[in-house]
């Protein structure tokens, strides 16, 4: 069963396989897990741009196409979504709405560009697309009748995946990691104080239903993703990656597959947009179509590792606590230490602009084929020796 699941491509590394689980309970239960608003809407950001990096994976990792378009099609995805609602009202049929005229359009554009690398390829696409890119940015600033410009539009999400609409009138309790270890690291209360601190209040409302949809849809494209890049349309996108020339020798009509392979990314950069103006319930150009979020999604694939689809997961969640948690950890070094020493003075919270830059180079330096794909190599590396010596045994 499990085999089915994952079409049989195992993360191959008993850490990776740790990690993967750990993210993936942390996920699974995270309404229950973490308290805060802070904590809920960065496990709903993960889930959403899961989606997101492993689609980018697709082209990147296994096909070698860079493009700088991928936020234009998240964009796309979420102001059809946002602008739908807006005129005809919070209802699922105006969700529906958005969402299909959004993936037509995406469907149409990116359809547009794949046929562009029959004229030019490697960095020629990636800058055509950067344009590309650059000129729907600009035009969605211009609308500011149509798309509220630079201020964005909110989105008035459905009554019943808003916060104020209940499943049930039973409230849950989830306990807390992070209270008990700050009750008991205080050393003001006991373990049972520590245990009663920790447990807390979850309502099952439509903002948590939304959570789960949003994190439904994440498991069911990474694992529909797993099993296309494990099939044989996965397998020519591989050889194209490796030698265009040689697959074309072969008879394959690349040109096909790179079009398809951009059609069916973009799609799910557009689903993953929808996705995040129903939960997030605001977009604006900064936060949907800004190329610093191009910069953050190529991040994360490389944190990750590409080629691996698990590297996506990986990736994803070591960027977002970074991002989210690393002005945290700063303040604590910070406050532990004299206050006017040149250390305290570098670890300011302010600064953490830097330590992120660190910590990526770090990343890329400890781990040049991405957090997954190192893993994998050193479990290689292991079995491998252990083959050899082995071998070498009367």
């Amino acid at each position: 069963m499990l085999q089915n699941l994952l079409s049989a491509d195992f993360p191959r590394s008993r850490a990776l396989v740790a990690l993967l689980l750990l993210i993936l309970c942390c996920l699974a239960f995270g309404p229950f897990l973490f308290d805060g608003t802070r904590a809920f809407t960065m496990m709903g950001m993960i889930c959403i741009f899961i989606i997101v990096v492993a689609s980018y994976d697709l082209m990147l990792g296994y096909t070698h196409i860079v493009s700088f378009a991928h936020t234009m099609f998240f964009g796309i995805g979420a102001y059809g979504v946002a602008m739908a609602l807006g005129a005809h009202g919070s209802n699922f049929g105006a969700v529906f709405t958005g969402l299909a005229l959004a993936l037509l359009l995406t469907l149409v554009l990116s359809l547009l560009l794949g046929l562009l690398s029959l004229r030019v390829k490697a960095i020629f696409f990636a800058l055509v697309t950067l344009a590309v890119a650059f000129a729907f940015l600009s035009l969605v600033n211009q609308l500011y009748a149509v798309t509220g410009g630079e201020d964005g539009l909110r989105v008035q999400v459905p009554r019943e995946l808003g916060p104020a609409w209940r499943v049930s009138d039973a409230v849950l309790y989830g306990w807390s990691p992070g209270r008990f270890l700050g009750a008991w690291l205080a050393g003001d209360a006991g373990w049972v104080d520590a245990v009663r601190n920790a447990v807390f209040q979850v309502r099952l409302t439509g903002r948590v239903m939304m959570y789960y949809i949003v994190f439904g849809a994440s498991v069911i494209v990474f694992l529909g993703l797993l099993r296309m890049v494990n099939s044989p349309f996965g397998s020519v996108l591989q050889a194209i990656r490796e030698n265009e020339f040689r697959a074309q020798a072969l008879g394959y009509r690349t040109v096909l597959y790179r079009t398809a392979t951009v059609c069916f990314a973009s799609l799910l950069a557009c689903l993953a947009g929808a996705l995040f103006a129903l939960f997030n319930r605001y977009v604006n150009p900064e936060n949907t179509l800004n190329f610093e979020l191009m910069v953050f999604i190529l991040l994360m694939c490389v944190i990750g590792g590409m080629g691996t689809l698990y590297g996506s997961v990986v990736g994803v969640v070591a960027f977002l606590l970074a991002q989210n948690y690393l002005q945290d950890v700063l303040r604590a070094i910070a406050v532990a230490l004299p206050a006017d020493s040149f250390v305290a003075a570098l670890a300011a919270p302010e600064r953490w602009l830097l330590w992120f830059g660190v910590l990526f180079v770090l990343s890329v330096y400890f781990f040049p084929a991405g957090i997954a794909g190192q893993l994998r190599l050193r479990a290689a590396r292991r079995r491998s020796r252990r083959g050899g010596e082995s071998c070498r045994r009367p």
